[in-house]
Order: C-alpha cells, then sequence, then structure tokens
C-alpha cells in the first residue's frame, strides 16, 4: 500500500508539473546580418528568464526561455536554415512544459553576447566569428633520417655576414566593429488637446493589446441586404489584425473571441483586466434605418446626449446581462473611468487612420468622427478602450466591399495603423540614428 500511494503521489507531482500553465509565449524568431556580426532576436510576451549553455560535436548554443511556450505564427515550433558564415540554423520548440528551447547551430567558432530588452520583451544575441590565433611552431616529423655514427672533421665553415633586417612594418589598422544598434527611450508627446495625461507622465507603454471581435454565436449582431453578418464579418477583420500587431508591432495579442462564440459583453473587459492588457478594442459593423447612410466611425465611453450615438449603443448594448438595480453601479463606474482622455486619444488616431483608408478606397466618404458613448463592452476597462464601427452594413455599396478579402486586409491594416500611431505616441524605444 505504501509503494502504491508513493506511485500515485508521483504521479500526481508529474501531472501538476505537466498542466503547470505557462506565463508568456515565445511570438517570434528573427535574424539579421551586419558586417561580420549576425543578430538574433527572441520576442516574448512578458518579462520573461532564460538560461543558455553551449553544446559541441556539432557546435551550437542553446537558450531556454522559462514559463513560455512557443506561440509564432499560430505554431508550436519553428526552424529554419540560414544562408549565414555563423549561424547555420534556428529551431525552436517546447522541450518541457513550460520551457522553450531555441538552438542556435553555429557555423564554426562564434562568440555570442546577449542582452534582455524590453517593449517589447525580446532577448538580443549577437553573434561574432573569433579572431583566427597565431601559427603555431613547427614540428619535425618523427621520420627525419638519423646522423650517421661517425663524423668526418671538416675545415670550419665560414658563413657570411646576416643581411641586416628591416624592421616589419606596423600592421594595418584592422577595421572598427560595427557599432550595435542603440536603443533610445523618446518621452511621450502630449495628447491632441495638448495634455499631458498620468499616462504619459509616467513613460508607461503598450505591450498587450485585447481585440474584440463583437457579436458571435446567436448574437449575429447586424445584417446587409445582401445576408453579410456582423459577426463574421467583425472576427475576420480581427483575427487579420492581430496578426499584424504580432508580426510588425511585437505586441502580444489576446482575443475575445477567435470563432463563432458568444461572449457576455461584461466578460470582455473582464477579460482585458484579468490579463493586464494595454489597450482594448473592440470592432463593430453598423446599421441605419436609411441605406445611403454610409462611413466608419469610432466610440469611446462616456455620456452623450446625441440620438445617433445613443442608437448605436442602444443596439450594441442589445445583448447586456445588466439590471435596472444596476443602473446606478453602471453610472459611477462610467464616471470615474479615469482613462477617458488616453480612450479619446486613442479613438482619435484609430479614426484618422480608418477615414485616410476609407477616402482613398471610396472617394467622396463622409468622415463621422470621433464620439463618446455608454457601451456596456466599454465600462470597467482598466485601460484605453475604444469601439470601431468599421462601416454600414446597411449600405449596399458598404456591404460589397465588405464581402471583398483584399479590403478587409486593407481595413486591418487600418486598424494597424491607428494602434501603432497611438502606441508610439506614448513613452518608448527607437533605434538611435547616426
Amino acid at each position: 500500500m505504501k509503494l502504491i500511494a508513493a506511485l500515485a503521489v508521483s504521479v500526481s507531482l508529474l501531472v501538476a508539473q505537466t498542466e503547470r500553465p505557462a506565463l508568456y509565449s515565445v511570438t517570434a524568431v528573427r535574424h539579421w546580418s551586419l558586417s561580420g556580426v549576425t543578430r538574433v532576436a527572441i520576442e516574448v510576451s512578458g518579462d520573461f528568464r532564460f538560461r543558455s549553455d553551449r553544446l559541441h560535436n556539432p557546435e551550437r548554443i542553446y537558450f531556454d526561455i522559462l514559463d513560455a511556450r512557443p506561440r509564432m505564427d499560430s505554431r508550436r515550433f519553428y526552424s529554419e536554415d540560414l544562408d549565414d558564415k555563423l549561424v547555420k540554423r534556428i529551431r525552436a520548440a517546447e522541450t518541457a512544459p513550460g520551457v522553450t528551447r531555441v538552438v542556435l547551430e553555429l557555423g564554426g567558432d562564434v562568440e555570442a553576447s546577449t542582452s534582455q530588452l524590453a517593449n517589447p520583451n525580446r532577448l538580443i544575441i549577437e553573434l561574432r566569428g573569433t579572431a583566427a590565433g597565431a601559427p603555431g611552431p613547427t614540428i619535425v616529423p618523427a621520420t627525419a633520417p638519423a646522423l650517421p655514427a661517425v663524423v668526418r672533421a671538416s675545415p670550419p665553415k665560414v658563413e657570411p655576414p646576416a643581411p641586416k633586417v628591416e624592421p616589419p612594418a606596423p600592421p594595418a589598422a584592422l577595421p572598427a566593429p560595427p557599432v550595435s544598434p542603440v536603443e533610445i527611450p523618446k518621452a511621450a508627446k502630449h495628447t491632441s488637446t495638448g495634455n499631458n495625461s498620468l499616462t504619459r507622465a509616467l513613460g508607461l507603454k503598450v505591450g498587450r493589446i485585447v481585440i474584440d471581435a463583437g457579436h458571435g454565436g446567436q448574437d449575429q449582431g447586424t445584417e446587409g441586404p445582401k445576408g453579410l453578418l456582423e459577426k463574421d464579418l467583425v472576427l475576420d477583420v480581427a483575427m487579420r489584425l492581430g496578426k499584424l500587431i504580432e508580426d510588425r508591432m511585437g505586441a502580444e495579442v489576446i482575443y475575445t473571441r477567435s470563432d463563432d462564440t458568444f461572449i457576455p459583453l461584461e466578460q470582455r473587459t473582464a477579460l482585458a483586466n484579468e490579463k493586464k492588457a494595454d489597450l482594448f478594442l473592440s470592432i463593430h459593423a453598423n446599421s441605419s434605418p436609411y441605406p445611403r447612410i454610409a462611413g466608419i466611425e469610432t466610440f469611446y465611453l462616456n455620456f452623450s446626449d446625441s440620438k445617433e450615438a445613443l442608437d448605436v449603443a442602444s443596439r450594441e448594448n442589445a445583448s447586456s446581462q445588466k439590471s435596472i438595480f444596476e443602473l446606478q453601479d453602471i453610472i459611477q463606474k462610467i464616471t470615474l473611468h479615469d482613462k477617458a482622455e488616453e480612450s479619446k486619444e486613442f479613438a482619435g488616431r484609430v479614426q484618422a487612420a480608418l477615414y485616410a483608408f476609407s477616402a482613398h478606397n471610396v472617394p467622396g466618404e463622409k468622415n463621422r468622427g470621433v464620439k463618446k458613448a455608454p457601451f456596456v463592452v466599454l465600462i470597467g476597462a482598466s485601460m484605453p478602450s475604444v469601439l470601431a464601427e468599421i462601416g454600414f452594413l446597411s449600405n449596399p455599396r458598404e456591404e460589397a466591399l465588405l464581402k471583398k478579402p483584399d479590403y478587409r486586409q486593407k481595413l486591418a491594416e487600418a486598424l494597424y495603423r491607428g494602434v501603432t500611431r497611438y502606441s508610439e505616441s506614448l513613452s518608448h524605444f527607437q533605434v538611435a540614428q547616426k
């Protein structure tokens, strides 16, 4: 019985270790070559720890990112052959639960140095070829003929005087090693109204973004005259946007839904708070009883007396599970929403990028601007949060455009520009210019 109990404890511990969730994700492994230097960047979704070691035959260095799982373009492993003198191949996989190992297969005698950077979090590995050593002493081969046993005497041989040897010229100066890029901090800009919020004064940055595709499941949202459903449209655009942010911005993306699932409105910002997100962006499509109405608009949370804004909020809040009794609590949360100024700034950046895209692709379309409204999905968010209405499905021309994959991709690009322009207006790091 004791043996069985011990085995049960061992199995329990093994299961607990296996099921322990990883805190972070390894989101990308990037590389580039300079003059005599190869640099590799391992991007991680949070403030990570790592360990490394060097192995021989063949030469390779590995880096274990602790409490992290690989999630590179939705893949759990990565392998790439490099046309590089210093690194022949890079591969990454989860070698133990919650440990992502990145292995650099080397092309010879290589020195490596590391530095850990933040915003976004990443491990920078710099590799250089070692200098060639001086030639060693000449060794006489063991097969050299032996001297004879008897040596006849001979007159001394007079050696001519040794020629005068000029001192060797000093070696040419070696070229200076390339200078590694230096990241310098950039202070946050004032908001478009000239203010300097606490977010900007504290030098806060963006590293994790929640993207919320509106509606889902039994909540279909609005429907276009040709049958395009809002829930399907916004999910597609949200997934396209998330990939752009992960690939180009290096920030971690969390989706409130990644399939046709119903998520209560209150749980969406609750998820953003739980995951400690820095931005919350909810994507929707608009509707109007007048088919000619078209355009793009972006909302942030606040009270409004605009009939149009309240109509939009009424439609988007239809699936809320709040009761009348909770009205006082809702009002208090909106009143105490201390991110209103930053949410307004975020909405302005998103709307400017969306309208620039819309004006280029739909000439003559009206800029519907930034508006405020009491959206339940934005209530309670602890971070700047906005809701973007990416077009009117009730407008036949816009519905036809929104059905096209290339138009959706361009729309995701515009949303991405809005997110990055807001992020770059905050305190951030950039490579110093020469």
